[in-house]
């Protein structure tokens, strides 16, 4: 069994943090020592707001990553994530933040985070961000989500 001893969000009540920095990321110790295999966290509906309008920001952002010694806790990665819907920041610097925050946190062999964003000003933009190249020897499926085509 995973050891949850310290997870101070896990079966609590918890409040959406009120920005990325006050957010508390928490990991728990990969229970498969030895083995190698991808994780993947899909979040379809992320918001921020642009830094410049303060309108919100729509994202399809995914999230890659090969545990070594830690595993992100769920619960306070969706904390994380909200954390976001107030916070003004261009479509880059939210998709880098969040890549940096869990590979500082997990240390994993890889990591990488796909942010798919909606148009602003009829542009999508698209931020890819990876601690280096993907483990050639293991699975790592595409992230599968399709170029914007708007309605054509």
């Amino acid at each position: 069994m995973t050891d949850t001893t310290g997870l101070t969000q896990l079966g609590q009540t918890t409040g959406l943090p009120a920005s990325p920095e006050a957010a508390v990321l928490e990991r728990v110790p990969q229970p498969n020592p030895g083995e190698r295999y991808n994780v993947r966290f899909t979040a379809p509906e992320f918001t921020s707001l642009c830094p410049m309008t303060g309108q919100p920001d729509f994202a399809h952002i995914m999230i890659d990553y090969v545990p070594r010694d830690w595993l992100v806790e769920s619960k306070s990665l969706k904390l994380f994530l909200g954390s976001f819907r107030n916070h003004g920041a261009f479509h880059e610097e939210c998709t880098v933040m969040i890549g940096r925050r869990l590979a500082d946190l997990l240390d994993p062999e890889w990591l990488r985070i796909g942010a798919y964003w909606y148009p602003r000003g009829g542009i999508p933009i698209d931020v890819f961000w990876a601690t280096g190249p993907a483990p050639e020897d293991l699975w790592i499926p595409d992230q599968g989500v399709p170029p914007y085509r708007g309605r054509g």
